[in-house]
């Protein structure tokens, strides 16, 4: 069953519970959630769509980062979500397995609440027929011991273990790194 905007609210919900100075940054969201409804988990909805990605914490601190082909960025693995997702949990877990070949069951969730969701704008993308248009990407954490990658070539060039403190994006760095030392 898709993610439904019911699931999107309740996530949006609990995450500003604990992150009640994160409300304005997340107008936006909350906008076009009440404009599209449903359509928030489409990748055709251009007025913004849901995405889910991973942070990929080992126990010596350092965090999974792709470089993401198309963008030419490095990234945290993650991406659009699929009708097969139940959850936007169930999209991270799969995003990550598909990006990195490391399965679900290598890894452990730390929460069920996002450790950050960042708003950020997309380039149009006229090959694609796109254009310009906001992605609410919900990123989970997640604990593992695996280190072996097989990177999804059609997506991702290249990987890397950075430590956490190499992450720029806040509040993003300052939570992967409190999770390090909670290790």
């Amino acid at each position: 069953m898709p993610i439904t905007a019911q699931h999107v609210r309740e996530t949006v919900d609990a995450y500003l519970a604990e992150n009640s100075d994160e409300k304005d940054s997340l107008s936006a969201l909350a906008e076009t959630l009440g404009q599209v409804g449903d359509t928030i988990a489409s990748r055709k909805e251009f007025r913004g769509h849901v995405t889910a990605g991973a942070a990929l914490l080992r126990p010596d601190g350092r965090v999974l980062t792709i470089e993401h082909r198309a963008l030419r960025k490095w990234l945290l693995p993650g991406g659009h979500v699929e009708d097969s997702d139940a959850t936007l949990v169930d999209a991270a877990l799969r995003e990550l397995a598909e990006e990195t070949g490391i399965s679900p069951d290598q890894v452990e969730p730390d929460s069920g609440l996002p450790l950050h969701v960042d708003v950020h704008t997309i380039p149009a993308n006229p090959d694609k027929g796109e254009p310009e248009h906001l992605h609410f990407d919900f990123r989970y954490l997640f604990r593992t011991t695996a280190d072996t990658v097989e990177l999804q070539e059609e997506e991702v060039t290249a990987y890397s273990w950075q430590f956490a403190d190499m992450l720029t994006a806040e509040p993003l760095r300052s939570r992967v790194l409190a999770s390090a030392r909670m290790q």
